[in-house]
């Protein structure tokens, strides 16, 4: 057996968590106009300004550009944006995502704000789990909601079902109602949470235990994604994973071999052709 092999066996025995960066969403577009989806940090900056580039500065990552515009317009501004490209906008199924639902694991991390990962699982109970910043009344940097008979409902880690597949999304989404972690502002409350252990819920704290991880369509030459990994992937086994690139740059080389991740030469097309997926992209559309 390969070394991928190796992996694909382990994710399908949940002893490998995927953990989905913006590459997955790359074959996703607009039905009716074949526009790309914005998931990567550079299209999301420039649908986020109206289809112009910023400045070099704030270009440099999502959440730069995010606060800017937060502070010129007003933190709705930036949720508004993000709630029509995502909730309201019908795109494409990702290849990776009908493959998740294929076999649909027991836990899945999930840095994107789109929805396609819970229609995966829009047929099975699950667990949501996605990130809270700059919120009052609350110790707590997590919702959790329930999926079952067609709808969501809010509960609390103490009324979770630990046997349930659970979707952590910590950059949030637009369903059940939008929640999102955008603006360098609410990164900095939520990594400081993260950090703190108030971030995740206790009963996915022990089922992380000891776990690997496959990063999958995951850059890891930004501070932001790389702070919000590093928190979440706590406690996981030695390696700690892989992360498939084809192209990575030194930074990056760099940081891996400092946390213990292996950097494997493939993209997310020969993760596919080597787990035998013959499945369509793009057959089938998110409502």
């Amino acid at each position: 057996m390969t070394k991928i092999d190796d992996i694909l066996t382990c994710l399908h025995e949940n002893r490998i968590v995927p953990y989905l960066g913006p590459g997955v969403l790359a074959d996703v577009t607009e039905v009716g106009t074949g526009t790309p989806m914005p998931a990567d940090s550079d299209s999301l900056i420039i649908a986020m300004n109206d289809g112009r580039p910023m400045s070099p500065k704030l270009m440099y990552e999502f959440p730069r550009a995010a606060m800017n515009l937060e502070l010129k317009r007003g933190r709705s501004f930036v949720e508004r944006f993000l709630e029509k490209t995502y909730g309201q906008t019908r795109w494409t199924r990702s290849a990776l995502h009908d493959w998740l639902a294929s076999w649909q694991p027991r836990y899945v991390i999930d840095i994107n704000r789109d929805t396609q990962l819970q229609e995966t699982y829009a047929g099975r109970p699950h667990t949501l789990i996605r990130g809270l910043a700059r919120i009052a009344g609350t110790d707590y940097r997590f919702s959790i909601h329930q999926y079952g008979d067609g709808e969501y409902r809010e509960i609390s880690q103490e009324e979770a079902d630990p046997s349930l597949p659970i979707l952590f999304k910590p950059m949030g989404s637009p369903l059940p109602s939008p929640k999102f972690i955008a603006s360098d502002a609410d990164y900095v409350d939520y990594i400081s949470e993260l950090m703190g252990g108030f971030a995740i819920p206790a009963f996915l704290k022990e089922y992380r235990k000891d776990k690997q991880y496959l990063l999958i369509g995951l850059p890891l030459n930004r501070d932001s994604e790389r702070m919000v990994m590093s928190d979440i992937i706590y406690g996981a086994a030695e390696p700690k994973g892989w992360v498939l690139n084809k192209a990575p740059t030194n930074k990056e080389k760099k940081y891996c071999g400092k946390m213990g991740l292996e950097i494997l030469d493939i993209g997310v097309d020969e993760l596919l052709a080597a787990a035998g997926w013959t499945g369509g992209i793009g057959e089938k559309a998110v409502a």
